[in-house]
């Protein structure tokens, strides 16, 4: 089957402000800034609207796709080879902990496999 996912809806989100990593799941979703567009194989595709800290946060099953709609954020991951972080526009993680800063606000789509494991107090 197929299934037609519209994006235009993801500019009429409005926008969390002030995210910080110990913002919850029920907070987010409540905020009416962070959506389920569809299942996706073992997780799902998400859009969120922010400005703000994210938590860290890895998904050990599988690869996590996130593309930015408009705005700009930093992503911050921990490798093997320590700290980095990158400008963001497309990005793919896998099994790393990450986590995004959007200090002016960020439009998101992420591909995101279940389980994932948070960790609001930094990773290191």
């Amino acid at each position: 089957m197929i299934k037609i996912i519209g994006l235009g809806e993801v500019g009429k989100l409005p926008m969390l402000q002030g995210r910080q990593p110990e913002t919850t799941e029920a907070e987010r979703i409540s905020s009416g800034a962070f959506v389920t567009l569809s299942p996706e194989r073992d997780g799902y595709i998400f859009c969120e609207k922010f400005s703000g800290d994210a938590a860290w946060e890895r998904h050990p099953s599988g690869d996590e796709l996130v593309q930015v709609v408009d705005g700009a954020a930093i992503l911050y991951v921990v490798a093997e080879d320590g700290p980095l972080s990158y400008a963001l526009s497309t990005a793919r993680c896998k099994n790393l902990w990450h986590r995004f800063r959007a200090p002016d606000g960020v439009k998101l789509v992420t591909a995101t496999p279940k389980p994932t494991e948070h960790d609001i107090y930094g990773h290191s």
